[in-house]
């Protein structure tokens, strides 16, 4: 079972799009076992963002992310990462393809609305940065599941 942390940034927090977007992730049929509000301070950023670090664009990304409340959540079940970056759309939203949440609801890179995960790995590795195993629940099933999940 996969993992994939999800962050709705300041900039869909400030355009009042949580529960928008957190309706299309969850009528996909995706299972949240995580969420909370959150202000990301700069030594999680920069942790957030490692990977990035000495790119030009790395201390914009911070003082973006950090620069308003964000909603972090995580998404748990078979091939979530794929599922969720399909929904999502590209990073570039004027390449995104129609339909998914970045060509409905954004026009710039540096205001793309959402993160996920890229990849298994990754999703393990931020989902830690953000949470608690305790925090997240560990055994969550749906009365619905069997009607979206084979």
């Amino acid at each position: 079972m996969e993992r994939s942390l999800v962050i709705l940034k300041p900039d869909a927090v400030q355009r009042g799009l949580v529960g928008t977007i957190l309706t299309r992730l969850e009528q996909r049929g995706l299972k949240i076992v995580g969420l909370k509000l959150m202000q990301i301070d700069e030594q999680l950023a920069r942790k957030h963002y490692a990977e990035h670090e000495g790119k030009g664009f790395f201390n914009d990304l911070v003082s973006y992310i950090t620069s308003g409340p964000v909603v972090v959540l995580v998404i748990a079940g078979d091939n979530v990462i794929e599922m969720i970056r399909n929904t999502v759309g590209a990073t570039n939203p004027a390449k995104a393809a129609p339909g998914t949440i970045r060509a409905d609801y954004a026009v710039s890179i540096g205001r793309n609305l959402i993160h996920a995960s890229d990849s298994p790995a990754s999703g393990e590795r931020e989902t830690a940065n953000f949470f608690q195993d305790a925090e997240l629940l560990q055994n969550f099933n749906r009365t619905v599941d069997p009607w979206i999940f084979e």
